[in-house]
């Protein structure tokens, strides 16, 4: 990566501004935010992702996350249902049943729409990932 001058003027060389940006938090993270989080990582997103999915700025969501105030009553649904988990779920933590469905990853949602493919295209994705696991699984063992 090539450093830039100061905005400045002075000559001193800074970072570029796509490194990633992320600030430590100073104090733990509310309950509220840290489940509303720790969904969004299940779900394989990033805070840009997330909010490109319900519609609301990356901000909303960063604000959420550190925030002890669950998200605007319009937008709990969406968030709910982009990260597969109950309205109940983010707001208090626990689902009816008092057993926890888990997110949709990136993964799931991709076969989601594999499943919508003519059933050809289908079986050559299916040959093509169980190769990539197959491979994977002996890399591992090995």
């Amino acid at each position: 990566m090539q450093a830039q001058t100061s905005p400045l003027g002075r000559g001193e060389k800074t970072q570029g501004y796509n490194e990633p940006m992320a600030r430590k938090l100073t104090r733990p993270r509310p309950e509220q935010g840290a489940r509303l989080a720790a969904y969004r990582r299940a779900a394989g997103l990033s805070q840009k992702e997330l909010a490109e999915l319900v519609g609301e700025p990356q901000q909303n969501i960063s604000y959420w996350e550190q925030s002890d105030k669950p998200p605007r009553s319009d937008v709990l649904p969406r968030l709910a249902k982009v990260l597969g988990v109950s309205v109940e779920q983010l707001v208090i933590g626990k689902s009816a049943a008092g057993k926890r469905s888990g997110p949709v990853g990136k993964t799931q949602q991709v076969f989601e729409e594999v499943s919508k493919l003519p059933r050809r295209q289908q079986d050559k994705i299916v040959e093509f990932v169980s190769a990539l696991v197959d491979q994977y699984k002996r890399k591992k063992a090995s």
